[in-house]
């Protein structure tokens, strides 16, 4: 399709480090900005994408402020506003309720915006537990959408099924208000289309061979996390290429008490194999005991690094921090930009469309 004189834009709400804003640019959709809570996000949204961080709780914002920071205006049918708020309440992931209690009903702050201003698109990521969870708010934002005349489309997408070396089920909704016939991109689930470990760290002139505890001083940030004397014996003794803690759990010495009798999944302390896609990229993905994110052959976690590329970075995406953890909650947090890519073409390829169906219109 040709393109038009118009430009499709987009707010970033709830941007983290910069995930969406990072696909959408990749593409041509060009980002005013995003805005968050977190003020430890900033360096690392500004510097890597050029668009501005707005450090405000939605919560707590008057959607007629927001013209006051970013050129936008009511009803503009060239304006996507992106809404994927932190989702811990609504994860099948162990978590602790009370503390992600108050990003419960995020997506009620960001209706609001929407309904103010009306823009031409609106896209959503979250939990799958958003659309199935007791209490969950998304039934009332789509019927707010339907009543403002938004027609939408949505569904449980795997980010592996693009391009994502990763297992990362999530909702998604796209809308849009100019147009019928907005869908979500097709899902190619043909096992050898899909990334994995090995194609995405598996090249180690890129991801050169560490141990645990190193320090990347570059700004490449491949560093790992200090293993506990344990810990290392226990990735030492779990075999290479997939391997899980059953292989010592015969050991008093490795075995935990609360595995002794667990016959649920192994994944924690196991490693990743290099033939398939990794599991979820999580917050604390830096750990060997909180998943399978020991490294396929080395004894060490995943590096910070590794856990961006398989988050689908690219490889000179800088995260701004000192602290590992910081960085490593700023890497499993975002939307992964290749998923965002893939989205926001299904926007841009539908915009596109109106745009010359209104083009004949006028004519």
């Amino acid at each position: 399709m040709s393109e038009t004189n118009n430009q499709l834009k987009a707010v970033d709400f709830f941007c983290g480090a910069g995930g969406v804003t990072c696909g959408f640019s990749q593409i041509g959709i060009e980002v005013l900005g995003g805005i968050d809570i977190d003020s430890k996000f900033k360096d690392t949204y500004e510097k890597n994408n050029g668009s501005k961080f707005l450090n405000k709780d939605v919560s707590n914002l008057d959607p007629s402020e927001l013209q006051e920071f970013f050129p936008i205006n009511k009803n503009d049918d060239d304006l996507i506003f992106v809404g994927c708020s932190p989702c811990q309440y609504y994860s099948n992931i162990n978590s602790d309720k009370e503390k992600s209690e108050g990003g419960r009903l995020l997506l009620e702050d960001f209706k609001d915006f929407v309904l103010y201003y009306k823009p031409g698109f609106v896209f959503i990521e979250n939990v799958p537990g958003l659309e199935t969870k007791e209490g969950s708010p998304l039934d009332n934002f789509k019927i707010k959408l339907s009543e403002q005349g938004y027609t939408f489309d949505s569904a449980v997408l795997n980010a592996k099924h693009f391009s994502v070396p990763q297992n990362r089920r999530r909702y998604v909704l796209i809308a849009s208000r100019v147009m019928d016939g907005l869908k979500l991109p097709k899902q190619d689930k043909m096992k050898n289309k899909f990334s994995t470990v090995k194609d995405a760290i598996g090249d180690f002139t890129k991801f050169p061979k560490i141990s645990h505890g190193y320090k990347d001083e570059s700004e490449f940030q491949h560093s790992t996390a200090k293993l506990s004397e344990v810990n290392y014996a226990r990735v030492k003794n779990t075999p290479v290429d997939g391997g899980s803690r059953k292989s010592w759990s015969q050991d008093e010495n490795l075995q935990l008490e609360c595995y002794k009798n667990h016959t649920g999944h192994t994944d924690v302390y196991g490693r990743l194999s290099w033939s398939k896609p990794a599991p979820t990229i999580t917050t604390r993905f830096i750990y060997t005991s909180t998943g399978r994110y020991s490294h396929p052959e080395q004894d060490r976690g995943i590096s910070l690094r590794e856990g961006a590329t398989l988050q689908s970075f690219p490889l000179n995406y800088i995260f701004h921090s000192t602290n590992q953890g910081a960085i490593a909650t700023m890497i499993g947090n975002a939307v992964p930009p290749n998923l965002a890519k893939a989205i926001g073409l299904s926007i841009k390829n539908h915009w596109t469309e109106w745009q010359l169906s209104k083009q004949k219109r006028e004519q």
